[in-house]
């Protein structure tokens, strides 16, 4: 975000010599020409900032001075004063997408020429050997404080999935695949103890989605249970965690332990190395950050990455499908190193006729993914245990009909640490 607020900055410093007619990205929704001289008023650069922030999915308004002074020190400055104007975090992220492709936007009209975003990256970037694991226990947690907490699918989406943003203030770093833990507040009935941790994979990369450092975000779907003799949801049986974050407001403390895990991380050493990402659900979670720090952010790896990201995500249907535009925003820009496949349940039929689930989309790429395999691809799942076994009986079905021992070719996989699985 950082990266995107100093671009904005920029542009809004640069003579008008430095601008011309901009072709309208696929992602943006009008055509966007900027003339402005540095002793314009500042009426019209605050016009200026506008256009770009509707880009940005945000009709905020801030005032820029017209000093030009040394170009990038005043824009960082200025890239510092707008992120601090702004009411809070949400305002500048109301839509995820909208950030995502303007951030791309701004990379694009300066040539490239934006700031980097390195302050929290490891020297050099891939090793891994300071990773945060544990850092804040049951016994002394972490409070944070929620920023926003916005409904992020459809009206037809079976259930309701939230995209929380969680301000640490720098406090609790964290790396891409991680997980918090969160003790939701009050004591358990049965016994009248503190309820036990429960731990959701971070739906951001390490720079959070203000690119700022000090805010994290989760995707958490809300449980609840349908009784068939209440043909209702019964509240004494919802789940008490995932409640209380979707019911969260600005300002709500959450306790927080962790952050946990290793297995889900990104091995960034050898930047060709292609990422099979496999989700159900809220499982996209830790996928989210994958794609933010190789396509979004102006990070190391993102400068490095020569290999192909490609994301799968089953869902019962379109409106509940979790991040869409940002992956479309994304999909848009990197052809190349970006796929994306759907298996909506509910909408969709396999190769029988019947419905398509995860394991069925990811069968029709067998043959690719198997060769991306026996190239040193990683492959990821992340969701629900239920989806685990269908895809297990999937994959030793493409294996026995190429010939091979299933058993051995999975632990191959593993041995080479290519094998990577968080379901719940």
């Amino acid at each position: 975000m950082v990266k995107f607020i100093a671009s904005l900055a920029l542009v809004l410093v640069a003579p008008s010599s430095a601008f011309t007619s901009v072709t309208r990205p696929s992602f943006t929704r009008t055509d966007v020409t900027l003339h402005m001289a540095a002793d314009e008023p500042v009426s019209k650069r605050k016009r200026a900032l506008k256009v770009l922030g509707k880009i940005a999915g945000t009709v905020s308004t801030v005032t820029l001075a017209t000093s030009v002074g040394a170009p990038a020190a005043f824009a960082a400055k200025k890239a510092v004063e707008v992120v601090e104007t702004v009411d809070n975090t949400q305002k500048l992220v109301k839509a995820g997408a909208g950030v995502v492709a303007a951030g791309i936007a701004a990379k694009t009209l300066l040539g490239g020429s934006t700031s980097k975003q390195d302050f929290l990256e490891a020297e050099p970037y891939y090793d891994q050997s300071t990773v945060p694991v544990n850092v804040y226990k049951n016994k002394a947690p972490f409070t944070g404080k929620v920023v926003s907490t916005k409904r992020i699918v459809g009206p037809k989406a079976t259930g309701e999935t939230c995209h929380i943003i969680i301000d640490h203030n720098g406090d609790f770093p964290y790396w891409e695949g991680q997980s918090w833990g969160v003790i939701p507040p009050g004591n358990r009935e049965k016994d009248g103890k503190p309820h036990s941790v429960r731990l959701y994979s971070i739906a951001s990369s390490r720079y959070g989605d203000d690119m700022t450092g000090k805010t994290g975000s989760l995707c958490v779907r809300r449980a609840t249970y349908w009784c068939p003799e209440l043909k209702a949801d019964d509240p004494a049986k919802k789940g008490i965690c995932s409640n209380f974050l979707c019911d969260t407001k600005p300002g709500d403390e959450v306790k927080m332990t962790g952050p946990a895990g290793k297995v889900m991380l990104m091995p960034e050493e050898d930047p060709t190395t292609d990422y099979i990402m496999v989700a159900t659900g809220t499982g996209i979670a830790p996928y989210r950050g994958f794609v933010r720090r190789l396509f979004v952010e102006n990070t190391p790896a993102a400068n490095a990455y020569k290999g192909q990201a490609w994301l799968f995500l089953g869902v019962a249907n379109s409106d509940a499908l979790l991040y869409d535009d940002e992956w479309q925003s994304v999909k848009e820009n990197y052809p190349d190193n970006f796929r994306l496949d759907y298996a909506l349940s509910r909408e969709q039929t396999n190769k029988d006729g019947g419905k398509m689930y995860i394991q069925d989309k990811v069968e029709e790429y067998s043959d690719e993914i198997f060769e991306k395999l026996s190239n040193g691809a990683h492959i990821y799942f992340c969701g629900l245990k239920g989806m685990m076994p269908g895809i297990q009986d999937m994959l030793k079905g493409v294996a026995e009909s190429k010939g091979l021992d299933y058993d051995q070719w999975l632990k191959g996989l593993k041995k080479s640490k290519q094998w990577h699985v968080e379901v719940y």
